[in-house]
């Protein structure tokens, strides 16, 4: 080998990281989000994604290449409930390949971007 070993992730190594496709259920009032995660803190999680009422419509307007700007939105953790990685469960596919089955189009790069500027990083903070 020239150097590179392969080093297992430690076992408190979060599967959520930045990027993956999550789906949130929120509490006071409740409601469910599914996009992709932008940042997970104590203080809360933030998402570039819709609301999961919103989720055929976001279909209809990508395959019609309709314009669309997805809601960056931040939780407070208090109102966080449960969040789950966007997987499959057996032969039901996950939401994200239900969207890409749809539309040919991968859900995280279509979430990844703010259409609005390109230029800026989703880490960004006010």
């Amino acid at each position: 080998m020239t150097g590179q070993t392969s080093i297992p992730a430690p076992l408190d190594a979060s599967p959520f990281r930045a990027g993956n496709m999550v789906v949130l259920t929120l509490a006071n009032p409740r409601e469910k989000f599914w996009g992709a995660l932008l940042s997970l803190r104590n203080e809360g999680v933030m998402l570039r994604g819709i609301e999961l009422a919103s989720f055929e419509d976001l279909i209809s307007l990508v395959k019609e290449r309709e314009p669309f700007t997805p809601g960056v939105v931040f939780f407070p953790m208090h109102r966080v409930e449960r969040m789950e990685l966007d997987l499959p469960d057996g032969d039901i596919p996950s939401l994200a390949q239900r969207f890409a089955a749809k539309t040919g189009q991968d859900p995280a790069n279509v979430l990844a971007h703010d259409a609005r500027d390109t230029s800026s990083s989703p880490e960004q903070t006010a």
